[in-house]
């Protein structure tokens, strides 16, 4: 790892001039391209120089502590030993974090899928609650959000719900949520007040380019008919909704919430692409197997990966063991100590992975 980080050191230095250089800033795209570059290598620089500070003021620390008479001043020393120790740590474990090398698919976009699973009405429900908390969350982060298809019923649940996010590595933060969430509370329809365990099914998908994905018009059937919706309130009188199926895999979606079938098929398509992108992805990454591994788990949509236990106002992580008490917060989009533990957990096991 030192050596990675000597030589990001050493480009950090070289890019600090060229972003200087008239001609460089002449040309937009290069200099943008540098510039991004730069960004992501001076957080690196940032920490570094923490840490360094930090390694001075410690050594002084340490040695007030060992040899200081006063015995005030060698306690007061000794409790802000145990202070810049802390924070040693936490500036180390960042700079660790930001060696590892970034995923491309980090910074995509994203399309989500939540279905509801076991639990009949209960479960879809829950699977409208997940959905308000994915998009409390995109709004805290200034997310673009748009709605591609859903099926709800008529209590207000969700059979299904796709949808996509856009904005600054979003796939870095939200590609952990695939799975199946178990949640466990009391329905609003039980009478005799019995805790009731229903699922829901999340896959997130990274969203593909029409560049990365080829998909030939030969290999479409598309289908079109009237979209439907509870009690009678999303009919239409036309043949908006678009059904495609990529023959080659069996893959098949459906778009309706527009009132235009072309809009319908625009984004029929995208889910499409996004869903192609994802089986190639996952092939991909089962040839790299042992160095892709992480124990927040392997993005499997049949792996459950979390239980909401609202009586007890508890979440429980299954693959990282995190518990959090303040399941009402996160139920509003408070994911953020969440989110964080997952990415930091992952990057820990590829840190372990690299350094082996």
């Amino acid at each position: 790892m030192s050596e990675r980080l000597d030589s990001m050191l050493r480009r950090h230095g070289e890019l600090s001039k060229l972003i200087q250089d008239p001609d460089i800033v002449k040309d937009q795209n290069q200099y943008r391209s540098i510039m991004k570059e730069y960004s992501q290598l001076n957080e690196i620089a940032e920490y570094n120089g923490e840490v360094e500070g930090l390694a001075g003021q410690l050594e002084e620390t340490r040695t007030l502590a060992q040899d200081e008479k006063d015995p005030e001043m060698k306690e007061l020393a000794k409790e802000e030993l145990k202070e810049l120790e802390l924070k040693m740590k936490d500036a180390e474990d960042r700079l660790k974090f930001l060696l590892i090398p970034r995923d491309p698919l980090d910074e995509k976009n994203i399309i989500m899928e939540i279905r509801a699973g076991t639990g009949g009405e209960e479960a879809a429900l829950f699977a409208a609650d997940l959905f308000r908390m994915y998009s409390r969350f995109a709004e805290t982060r200034g997310w673009k959000f748009e709605i591609m298809n859903s099926n709800e019923t008529e209590l207000g649940g969700l059979k299904e719900i796709v949808f996509s996010i856009s904005g600054k590595n979003v796939y870095e933060n939200m590609r952990y949520e695939s799975g199946v969430h178990r949640v466990q509370r009391v329905p609003a329809t039980e009478a005799s007040g019995r805790i009731h365990t229903s699922a829901v099914t999340v896959a997130v998908l990274p969203e593909a380019d029409e560049t990365e994905i080829d998909i030939k018009q030969e290999d479409l059937r598309i289908d079109v008919m009237r979209a439907g919706g509870p009690g009678g309130q999303c009919v239409n009188t036309t043949d908006s909704a678009v059904r495609i199926t990529h023959i080659p895999s069996g893959l098949v979606v459906h778009c309706q919430d527009e009132k235009s079938q072309i809009k319908n098929k625009a984004k029929a398509m995208r889910v499409l692409r996004a869903r192609i992108y994802e089986m190639e992805e996952a092939k991909a990454a089962s040839e790299r197997a042992e160095a892709r591994k992480s124990q927040v788990g392997t993005g499997d949509r049949s792996e459950r990966i979390r239980t909401y236990n609202f009586p007890q106002n508890r979440l429980t992580d299954h693959r990282i063991n995190l518990t959090l008490y303040k399941l009402d917060l996160i139920m509003q989009g408070d994911v953020e100590e969440l989110f964080d533990a997952l990415k930091l957990s992952a990057r820990e096991e590829l840190l372990r992975a690299t350094a082996s």
